[in-house]
């Protein structure tokens, strides 16, 4: 039988073989990847921007209504926690039910390859043919994979459930990332107004915002490898958009109150 290694390096070659004569494509050289496949780097990118946007939001709206510090500060500071927290709950829960649902296929999946095999087999024979590798290949490379439970149960997770990486993110880990990132984004443009209030501080919160939606912006653009200054701009209209029209609403809201 041969070692697992090679069998997985056999399979990506089979794959990528097929790939290339359907693309007319020359081999290319052997380049390093970044891991895309973790959410803790997800939870810290979004969380940092839906704090930035959505507290930005809040703080305008309530200093549009009134730019009393206090009053800005308590609306500032509830948004803040209350949006980590409800952040953390929501990725800790959807991120667990993802880990479960896959966790059952899998579990289905080596259930099936124990029990049936051939059945198993064929499915993969199918698959690889309808790539276009040739019958005989793909027979006896799928002969040798399934003898090792291991690898074929990896094969068939990558090839029918889209997984490939039999260990998953764990829930508290990527909680806990989107509770910081989100409290960090929201604190941005609410810190003008633990040191002031008035028009200085709106002018300060709409300044910091800028340069922090700038920034996730641009870092966002470098980590997808997307052109820097298109996604610094997008994310700077992500957050002008509803801070200028909470900011509107406060005022038209505040006037309607104290007049």
């Amino acid at each position: 039988m041969m070692h697992q290694d090679q069998l997985v390096l056999e399979r990506d070659s089979l794959e990528r073989d097929v790939m290339d004569d359907e693309q007319g494509a020359q081999p290319e050289a052997h380049h390093q990847h970044r891991n895309v496949s973790g959410g803790s780097a997800r939870a810290a990118i979004f969380g940092v921007s839906d704090g930035l946007v959505s507290n930005v939001a809040i703080v305008l709206g309530f200093a549009g209504a009134s730019t009393t510090p206090g009053l800005v500060r308590l609306a500032g500071v509830a948004g803040l926690v209350g949006g980590a927290v409800s952040m953390a709950a929501g990725e800790y829960a959807s991120t667990t039910a993802q880990a479960e649902l896959l966790f059952r296929e899998i579990e289905t999946e080596r259930k099936e390859i124990a029990n049936r095999p051939d059945l198993e087999a064929a499915e993969l024979e199918a698959l690889y043919r309808d790539r276009g590798i040739d019958s005989d290949v793909v027979q006896a490379f799928v002969s040798q994979l399934m003898a090792d439970p291991d690898l074929a149960l990896r094969t068939h997770a990558r090839e029918e459930l889209g997984v490939d990486n039999l260990s998953f993110a764990d829930p508290k880990v990527i909680a806990l990332w989107s509770l910081m990132a989100f409290a960090l984004g929201a604190v941005v443009p609410l810190l003008p107004w633990f040191f002031g209030g008035g028009a200085a501080a709106v002018i300060a919160s709409v300044t910091l915002t800028a340069v922090g939606a700038l920034a996730v912006g641009a870092t966002l653009a470098r980590f997808t490898g997307r052109p820097t200054l298109a996604g610094a701009l997008r994310q700077l209209m992500f957050a002008a958009v509803p801070a200028a029209l909470t900011y509107a609403i406060g005022s038209a809201v505040g006037v309607g109150v104290t007049g």
